[in-house]
C-alpha cells in the first residue's frame, strides 16, 4: 500500500503590527461650554425661586424655569460632542 504524504505546516507567523495613530478631533471647548450652559440654567432657576418671580425676567412668569431647563437641556446636547 502506498503511503500518503504528509502535508508540512508551515511555522505560524504574526502578523505585522500596524501602528496607525489615531487622531482625534480634540475640541477643548467643548466641556467649558457645557458646564457654562449647566451654570447658567441652573442659575437663571435658582435666580426666579430665589427672587420669588421678579428676575431674570419678570414678564415670563412660571416661563422662566422653561428657559432655565432650555439651557440645561442644550448642555446635555452639547456633552454628544465631547470626546
Amino acid at each position: 500500500m502506498p503511503k500518503s504524504r504528509i502535508r508540512k505546516k508551515s511555522d505560524f507567523t504574526p502578523p505585522p503590527d500596524k501602528k496607525t495613530a489615531i487622531k482625534l478631533d480634540t475640541r477643548r471647548w467643548i466641556a467649558p461650554f457645557m458646564l457654562g450652559l449647566f451654570l447658567v440654567g441652573l442659575l437663571w432657576i435658582v435666580v426666579y425661586y430665589v427672587t420669588n418671580g421678579d428676575f431674570p425676567v419678570e414678564q415670563m412668569g412660571n416661563w422662566n424655569i422653561v428657559v432655565g431647563f432650555g439651557f440645561i437641556a442644550a448642555g446635555f446636547g452639547v456633552s454628544t460632542q465631547w470626546k
